[in-house]
């Protein structure tokens, strides 16, 4: 009997603890739903933010009045010649200046001297014959234009009319949710207090957006210059960061023995990834700005890209590492097998199968070097940031801002439409940076299913 009570003893603790387990289970279950639940719901609130900013109703006056150009203020719809006579009609001194950026083929300082027929060549532009041996300067402004109406392409003069011709002054922006909810207030506001001037749904993020260069009006204000410079600082970043976080991945993980020494530098490497960006754009500015000065030019794109490769390089040491460890040790086995080098081991086996964990470690440092700020401000930056039109990068050696620095700019001024396009920038910082994480996701699948089959 004593047995008996025993066993029962012993199930009914048991199945208590097996329910105490399960308890814990579903408690720390819900606890993992509600967290991501929380993250989604962040990410919503800050997508939610940022569209609801770059887009609704704006107020504005034209000066000139942009419905006395054309119906309903819709230049697109005008033609050619339209556009070309509304620019003799309110700019007359900007025609050649149009002509000779847009369409001359001669240097600048040749194009008022030499004969029409070698600035504007006949066999690409479409004017009168006897014009040919005349220089621009023997025409009159109505043949500028009628120049500029059959050899510009239309979106082109729309864009020059918007900008040069068209002055537009925001008197009150709406978020997009005022817009679709709260239309007829915006109507009796415009009504009452902007009576003269015009009510229009703007998108703030439009091409013209992109392939304008910064300016200090924000109707006019692109994101051309900081885009460039972006892509040119973080192509430099993977061209030195990359190659030489998997080289050392593969030192430290196939060749370094396993001693005391070694084991010191992973762990410094480890300790590395955690230091704040602003240490590295110190150390950017005494290594790469200073002291390696004659080679990089001082405060200039590679610059910046040499301290963010700094930045992410312990991040891709560290997931190649991981990578390479996760390939199993029988594949290595196998080469040596049959009569492989240590090194062909290496580059046949081991890394293609350690690839996909290297891109993703690689996404993860790229993410992290598109969105800072503060390295690119202690580099050089902020000498661009300080200019309301920096000009475009052209080299590794050349003066640059970024996105998020012009969005730091924009969101310091305060002006509300500023915060305007200052989202449109977020905007198009998260659309290069999902383009370049579909980029590396696309390759690592690839590779992937290149080693499964």
């Amino acid at each position: 009997m004593a047995a008996v009570s025993s066993v029962n003893q012993s199930d009914e603790q048991f199945k208590q603890g097996l329910a105490a387990r399960q308890f814990r289970g579903s408690l720390w279950r819900r606890f993992f739903a509600l967290s991501t639940l929380i993250a989604i719901a962040a990410l919503i609130a800050l997508f939610y933010n940022v569209v609801n900013t770059a887009f609704g109703y704006v107020v504005s006056n034209f000066e000139p009045d942009i419905n006395d150009l054309a119906e309903n203020g819709d230049l697109d719809a005008l033609s050619t010649t339209q556009l070309a006579q509304i620019i003799e009609d309110y700019a007359p001194n900007t025609l050649r200046v149009i002509i000779r950026n847009n369409l001359s083929t001669v240097p600048q300082d040749q194009f008022t001297k030499a004969p029409l027929g070698e600035v504007l060549p006949p066999d690409r532009f479409v004017y009168p014959t006897e014009w040919a041996a005349l220089t621009i300067n023997d025409l009159e402004a109505h043949d500028w234009t009628t120049i500029i109406g059959t050899n510009i392409a239309h979106d082109t003069l729309v864009h020059i009319v918007r900008s040069d011709i068209v002055e537009e002054e925001v008197l009150e922006t709406f978020t997009l949710t005022e817009s679709l909810l709260e239309r007829e207030r915006i109507e009796q506001v415009h009504a009452d207090e902007y009576p003269n001037a015009t009510l229009y749904f703007r998108s703030w993020v439009t091409l013209d957006f992109i392939v304008n260069p910064g300016s200090s009006d924000p109707t006019l204000a692109g994101i051309r210059t900081a885009l460039l410079g972006s892509l040119w600082v973080i192509g430099i970043t993977v061209l030195f960061a990359f190659p030489i976080g998997v080289g050392a991945a593969i030192y430290l993980e196939e060749y370094a023995s396993n001693t005391l020494f070694n084991r010191l530098i992973e762990t410094n490497i480890r300790n590395l990834a955690g230091v704040p960006s602003i240490i590295y754009g110190l150390l950017g500015l005494a290594i790469f700005v200073r002291t390696l000065g004659g080679l990089t030019q001082g405060r200039t794109i590679l610059s910046a890209g040499l301290t963010m490769g700094l930045l992410i390089l312990p991040v891709i040491i560290i997931n190649s590492q991981e990578a390479l460890r996760a390939v199993p040790f029988s594949i290595r086995e196998g080469s040596y097998g049959l009569g492989a080098t240590k090194w062909q081991t290496i580059w046949r086996n081991v890394l293609p199968a350690a690839l996909p964990g290297i891109l993703t470690g690689t996404i993860l440092g790229v993410s992290r070097a598109v969105g800072e700020t503060a390295p690119l401000i202690i580099v050089g930056a902020s000498t661009a940031i300080l200019s309301n039109t920096p000009p475009d990068p052209s080299s590794p050696f050349a003066s640059f801002t970024a996105i998020p620095l012009q969005i730091y700019q924009w969101t310091a001024r305060p002006q509300a439409e500023f915060k305007t396009i200052a989202a449109a920038a977020i905007i198009v910082l998260l659309v290069v940076l999902l383009t370049l994480n579909a980029s590396a996701i696309i390759l690592r699948q690839r590779f992937r299913r290149r080693l499964s089959a």
